[in-house]
């Protein structure tokens, strides 16, 4: 790929080099180091394109970490957060403001009607789902099921509802009232509700689990047995959600309504957002002084939640993803015949997992050196969630980059 050019010309190398260097020196006295960080320092990113210090252009298939729905920079939301960064930047929410009354409307036309409540991430949504979980039933159910291989988020009650072991190594006691049953086995949730269970709280699509997909009549099955035992069906779209499937929103893939939804990561186009989304019904048992968050719902999240919505609608975004999504399984979908290392394509809208019997890490260092920017997640699955305003031309450039390296890495 070529490198920025003319007026948007990064320094020369040499240079660039002296700035890395600066910055990881920087990082290394005063940053926690709690991210294993790749040798790069990014500058800028437009597109699907982000540059680095020394010029060079990486063609990125996981932009912002599934964040950047819209790709890097997007005029709309970039546009939307500098005429409200102008106006108002922040106020509490013991006010009313406009743009938060119309994102909430906008999520709630496009999803299951209901109310949201707004936060930052998708950890602090999934916190709202838990303490509302209990809040909503009686004080004797307090117990969640979750999934083997689901992801939460960080916080330590997010954490414990994410049932991974290596996530809770060291922090025990971990929060009581969290069980877990394999994902997709319907009868092995059933067998872990009894009188203290008060909610399911599940991905759609497993997002860090590798790109899981339920088989089918599974969310089915779970609506239907919230349903007998009177049980919140939470579903976590932190990845999912906002457009990525091809549908606004994952469950809408599968005709399986929940009670609650959370959102976050894609939200907000790169701005960081996030919201749970339940029934007017169910939200009053998130009663006034029982949960809150200072930042949450504020003028510029909206604004950009706001201006993401609008453009998926104006550029007929949702079908993109389809479209797109088929480009992707064109070119990957035959490495599970032509590689005895892939064991498995699983690709839904453009939430796409290659699952190798090999590291996929080497797979991700090797993208890294060619211009390509890809994720590892589970030690071997090759996780990609690209923008939906990717081109044709890039979509075809980068799976070709990608099975080129897929193929090498046995």
């Amino acid at each position: 790929m070529a490198t920025a050019s003319g007026s948007n010309a990064s320094p020369s190398a040499a240079a660039a080099k002296t700035k890395h260097d600066e910055v990881v020196a920087l990082f290394e006295q005063y940053v926690v180091p709690n991210y294993k960080r790749y040798p790069v320092t990014l500058v800028r990113g437009s597109g699907s394109h982000v540059w680095d210090s020394e010029g060079q252009r990486y063609l990125d298939l996981f932009p912002g970490w599934g964040c950047n729905l819209l790709g890097h920079c997007p005029a709309e939301v970039v546009r939307a957060v500098r005429d409200q960064v102008e106006q108002l930047i922040h106020v509490p929410n013991t006010w009313y403001t406009e743009s938060q009354g119309r994102w909430a409307a906008a999520l709630a036309q496009r999803s299951f009607g209901g109310q949201a409540f707004f936060c930052n991430s998708g950890a602090e949504a999934n916190e709202a789902a838990i303490k509302l979980a209990r809040l909503h039933t009686p004080e004797s159910r307090y117990k969640i099921i979750t999934f083997e291989g689901g992801f939460h988020g960080r916080t330590l009650a997010a954490t414990t509802a994410t049932a991974q072991p290596k996530y809770h190594a060291g922090l025990g006691p971990l929060m009581a009232g969290f069980v877990y049953a394999p994902f997709g086995d319907l009868a092995a949730v059933a067998d872990l509700v009894d009188e203290e269970t008060a909610a399911i709280l599940i991905e759609p699509i497993q997002g860090e689990g590798g790109i899981r997909i339920p088989p089918d009549g599974f969310l089915a099955g779970l609506r239907q047995l919230a349903d007998e035992h009177e049980l919140l069906l939470m579903f976590d779209e932190v990845q999912a959600g906002c457009g990525r499937t091809g549908h606004w929103f994952g469950y809408q893939n599968f005709g399986v309504t929940p009670d609650v939804m959370t959102l976050a990561k894609s939200v907000c186009g790169g701005v960081a957002g996030g919201a749970l989304l339940t029934t007017a019904e169910i939200a009053k048992s998130l009663r006034p002084g029982m949960h809150a968050s200072t930042f949450g719902g504020n003028p510029l999240a909206a604004e950009a939640g706001l201006a993401v919505i609008r453009t998926i609608e104006e550029q007929n975004l949702l079908q993109r993803a389809s479209e797109l999504s088929e480009i992707f399984g064109s070119h990957l979908s035959p490495l599970v015949d032509e590689c005895e290392h892939v064991r498995e394509v699983r690709i839904l809208g453009l939430m796409i997992g290659i699952e190798l019997s090999v590291p996929a890490t080497n797979v991700v260092q090797t993208c890294l050196e060619r211009k390509l920017l890809v994720n590892c997640t589970q030690e071997t699955v090759v996780r990609l969630l690209p923008a939906l305003t990717l081109s044709d031309e890039l979509a075809h450039e980068g799976c070709q980059l990608l099975c080129e390296v897929i193929r090498a890495a046995a």
